[in-house]
């Protein structure tokens, strides 16, 4: 029987106005932690895509219906049928290859909100970035915040995945804030 954690593949895709400015090392160790902390036996994939917000408008808007810029969007490998678009086809999904680990989702994220944010919440922007990655891999694994109940244990495993990450800066000023 194999021992230690899965094998999971982080893809990390940054706009290239970003490249210089996002740690990619950073940004898949942030989705890494978030999988060991909200989905320590899990084995499936994840891909972060740091954009920009007329991007994340337009994505907001085409399965939202949200005519905004938002910092954070997850699109599920089994998405919620919601997001779909209306024209979507129906027909059977891609099919598995296998020994191959199934992808969770896609995280996209506003690297210009989130350097607002950081500004906002005094926090530096990898701490922002983390954040949202976290918050995006959390929400692939079914998590959610629109019940008072849910938001708790959401803001428990994000508080729980940022003291990973930053263990320097945990303690009671420490939670999270989305």
């Amino acid at each position: 029987m194999p021992t230690g954690s899965p094998k999971r593949s982080i893809d990390i895709r940054v706009f290239p106005a970003f490249r210089g400015l996002v740690k990619t090392p950073f940004a898949r160790r942030a989705a890494t932690v978030a999988l060991k902390v909200a989905d320590p036996g899990g084995d499936r994939d994840v891909s972060v895509v740091i954009a920009d917000d007329e991007t994340l408008h337009d994505l907001n808007l085409r399965y939202r219906g949200f005519d905004e810029p938002t910092d954070v969007l997850s699109f599920g490998d089994e998405s919620d049928a919601s997001l779909a678009e209306e024209d979507a086809d129906d027909g059977p999904a891609f099919p598995e290859m296998p020994g191959e680990s199934l992808p969770l989702g896609e995280i996209v994220l506003s690297y210009p909100l989130a350097v607002r944010q950081a500004g906002e919440h005094n926090v530096q922007v990898d701490e922002e970035v983390a954040l949202l990655i976290v918050h995006g891999v959390l929400h692939l694994l079914g998590h959610d915040h629109a019940k008072p109940d849910e938001e708790a244990v959401m803001k428990a495993l994000e508080a729980q995945a940022l003291t990973a990450l930053f263990p320097e800066r945990a303690g009671p000023t420490q939670e999270a804030r989305r």
